[in-house]
This record gives C-alpha cells, structure tokens and sequence, in this order.
C-alpha cells in the first residue's frame, strides 16, 4: 500500500515528483486533510492558517522552504524506508 503525502497546493513540483515516485499525493486544503496523510509537505508559509503546526495530525510534516522537489522527495524516501 502506497504511503499518502499531504502537499500544500503551491508546491506542484514536489507533488508531481512524488506522484513520479509512487506516492499517492493530497492537495491539503484543510485540517480534515491532512489528518488521513502519512506525512505532510508544507511550505512553512500558511502552518498555522492551515492548523497544522498545532498537532492536528500525528503525520511527520516536512517544512519545503528552501529545498527542492528532489530534496523533499529524499526525506519523504527517509521516513518509510
């Protein structure tokens, strides 16, 4: 079974290279959202507008400020294997 990733909609390219990877990928829109992920992609920009940075989920959550599609795609590699 494919881990599902939570990624902010403004990241696109790390969306689609997870997709890449084989992850089954939800755009997080809210805190319903990201409470079904097995780890969250966030920009940093908007934590507490989305209500992730105040525990909603148990999900790991990976800040994407500064990293690159590639980047991020390594530390979500990382955490399930």
């Amino acid at each position: 079974m494919s881990k599902v990733i939570g990624v902010e909609q403004s990241l696109s390219n790390v969306e689609a290279a997870l997709q890449a990877k084989g992850y089954e990928v939800v755009q997080l829109r809210s805190e319903q959202d990201a409470s079904k992920c097995d780890c969250c992609v966030i920009t940093g920009q908007d934590e507490n507008m989305m209500g992730i940075s105040d525990t909603t989920t148990t999900a790991p959550i990976i800040d994407a400020r500064g990293l690159s599609a590639d980047e991020v795609l390594e530390r979500v590699d990382k955490m399930f294997h």
